[in-house]
Formats: structure tokens, C-alpha cells, sequence
């Protein structure tokens, strides 16, 4: 049950991310800085939940998949 926690946390943390992310020049700082924003957020909830170290793996996957998803998604907005 704590694997898919911090599964679903790293997973949809990351899709907004990867939405916030495109408005910002590749390899600039501020998007280094915001690939890299789940992770005080992951690591202790990780840490917390105690979940073991061979998921590590998983957790890095689903990050890049949330970024590349949330990157690429149609988001509906407030303005018409």
C-alpha cells in the first residue's frame, strides 16, 4: 500500500510539473530546477512510508513519465 502512495504522489506531482515545466527554455536553470522539484517531497515521503530501497527505480519512472505526460496533456483553462 505505501509503494502505490508515493507512486501515485511522484506520478501526479509530476504531471504538474511537466505542465509548468514547458513554459520555460530547455536546459535553463529555472527548468533543471523544476524537474527537480518532486524530490523534497518524494524522498521523505519515500522515507516516511518506508518503502524499500529496489522501488527507487519505479519512483524515477514514474517522475519522467509524469513530466512527459504532463508536458505533452490538452489542460483545460479558465480562459475562453
Amino acid at each position: 500500500m505505501n509503494i502505490a502512495i508515493v507512486s501515485i504522489v511522484t506520478l501526479v506531482v509530476n504531471l504538474l510539473l511537466g505542465r509548468y515545466r514547458i513554459r520555460y527554455r530547455k536546459m535553463s536553470l529555472m527548468w533543471w530546477v523544476i524537474i527537480h522539484a518532486s524530490l523534497p517531497l518524494v524522498i521523505p515521503l519515500r522515507i516516511w512510508l518506508d518503502t524499500p530501497n529496489m522501488t527507487i527505480p519505479i519512483f524515477i519512472a514514474l517522475a519522467v513519465i509524469g513530466q512527459i505526460i504532463g508536458s505533452r496533456i490538452r489542460w483545460k483553462t479558465g480562459k475562453r
